[in-house]
């Protein structure tokens, strides 16, 4: 038992230290409240769930109610729709594959669907396809392809518009394929591979494909351009490109397990890996499978130019980096998502051990988001 002077001793720097921490949390909330209660008020935006790792710890911060049906108010286990912020899930799960031996990302598509032999995308490939620099697909399928052998009717007649590695062209229908053939390569479906495989491997337990009826409670309610109820509805390759819905705690876990693989089995490690390499360079930005890097410290304008709605709508030229460019900790990585009622962003700095996570029931423009997450840990 220790002296009774090096007991109070020890208590008081104890006590010392929590005072500290408090003051820390109560400044950081501070920061949080003056960056997202003029976002929302300025958007429209009716609830927000904002999660960050910093001095390692999380925090978990909550903004409005998940529905004005029955103004239940957000919290960290708040379910939203995350849109494209999904193909990072997808180029995992895709990674993983690879890690394994079941996938290989240089292979031609064909190799693992057939259907698509003797049509030029089927030579593409399965990197090019999951960097969206096999050829210039479009943003969208057609409304009229809908069904599996539509979505192969289209692949087998599309007219290739750019030399492979050339132009990148950020496209649902090219890392839906992506996700198609690493589901192919293993025999199984997608769907049961993401929430079976991917997500129980991950220890995400309230992320999901399909919202089941016990969580279902849990689970926002979106609003459109004009503020009217929407959710994510069915489409080709929506599982694959946009279709996770999760809460700000388990998307903060799932971030903070790329930025920190330590502890995960050593194939899943090497996956967080495989998707932050660098295949493309296209302007500042290094086009991972999924995420999408600059180099840190970044500028504003940098990440708003990247992250820009000409980036996702317009082709770029790129650069095909041979070899890959290897992790690069002292790098912000990135990627937004949105649905028709959602919108989200995830970023981190791995040599500054930081993540957020923003996530709202309305779609709002990514140069917002961009600004928050910029400013919350520029403060940090």
């Amino acid at each position: 038992m220790p002296p009774p002077r090096l007991a109070a001793l020890a208590a008081a720097i104890t006590l010392t230290l929590g005072q500290a921490t408090a003051r820390a949390d109560d400044q950081l909330q501070a920061k949080v409240d003056q960056v997202i209660r003029p976002l929302m008020q300025a958007q429209g935006i009716t609830g927000m769930a904002v999660a960050i790792y910093a001095r390692d710890h999380a925090h978990y911060f909550s903004y409005g109610v998940a529905s004005k049906a029955d103004n239940v108010p957000v919290s960290r286990d708040t379910l939203f729709e995350i849109g494209s912020l999904s193909k990072t899930y997808t180029a995992t799960l895709a990674a993983l594959a690879s890690a394994e031996g079941k996938l290989d990302l240089a292979a031609p598509a064909k190799r693992y669907h057939p259907a698509l032999a003797g049509a030029p995308i089927g030579d593409a490939s399965v990197l090019d396809l999951g960097a969206y620099s096999a050829d210039c697909l479009p943003l969208q399928f057609p409304d009229a392809v809908q069904t599996p052998q539509q979505v192969v009717d289209f692949f087998r007649h599309w007219q290739p518009r750019a030399q492979p590695g050339t132009r990148r062209c950020y496209s649902n229908p090219s890392l839906g394929l992506f996700g198609d053939l690493a589901a192919r390569a293993q025999h199984q479906g997608f769907s049961t591979l993401m929430s079976e495989g991917l997500l129980a491997k991950m220890g995400l337990e309230s992320t999901y494909l399909d919202v089941p009826a016990s969580a279902e409670g849990l689970y926002a309610q979106g609003y459109d351009a004009a503020d009217k109820p929407v959710r994510v509805g069915p489409g080709p390759y929506a599982d694959e490109a946009y279709g996770i819905k999760t809460s700000a705690s388990d998307l903060l876990r799932y971030v903070r397990l790329h930025m920190q693989p330590e502890g995960l089995p050593p194939a899943l490690a090497k996956a967080t890996a495989i998707t932050q390499q660098g295949y493309f360079q296209v302007g500042p930005m290094t086009q991972g499978l999924g995420w999408e890097r600059y180099p840190y410290p970044v500028t504003l304008s940098t990440l708003e130019a990247g992250n820009s709605v000409q980036m996702i709508r317009e082709p770029q030229a790129t650069t095909r980096l041979q070899p890959a460019l290897p992790v690069l900790p002292a790098a912000w990585y990135n990627k937004t998502g949105a649905t028709n009622g959602f919108g989200a962003y995830a970023a981190f700095v791995p040599s500054e051990h930081l993540a957020i996570v923003l996530l709202a029931n309305r779609n709002y423009p990514n140069e917002a988001r961009i600004r928050a997450a910029f400013e919350i840990l520029s403060g940090l």
